[in-house]
């Protein structure tokens, strides 16, 4: 993760769970079986420059295993 999620993750909503997640075989062979959901919300994020702004972020969530894979999918603010 090339990026810091600062604070709390805002509207978390999820997409996608189970064989809905085309890489569902993947992230059971790297992070383990669990109930998989994949999910986004609303962040303020620091990158690796020190720029801050607000983010859609996406990331997996299995219970018992937490929140992996983090990623920007757009930029909501250039301040």
């Amino acid at each position: 993760m090339d990026f810091e999620i600062l604070g709390l993750v805002r509207d978390p909503e999820t997409f996608a769970q189970g064989s809905g997640i085309r890489e569902i075989a993947r992230l059971r062979k790297t992070h383990g079986r669990g109930h998989w959901r994949k999910r986004k919300g609303f962040a303020t994020v620091k990158l690796g420059d020190g720029t801050i702004l607000e983010a859609e972020i996406h990331w997996y969530e299995a219970s018992g295993i937490g929140r992996r894979e983090f990623k920007i999918k757009r930029y909501l603010s250039t301040e």
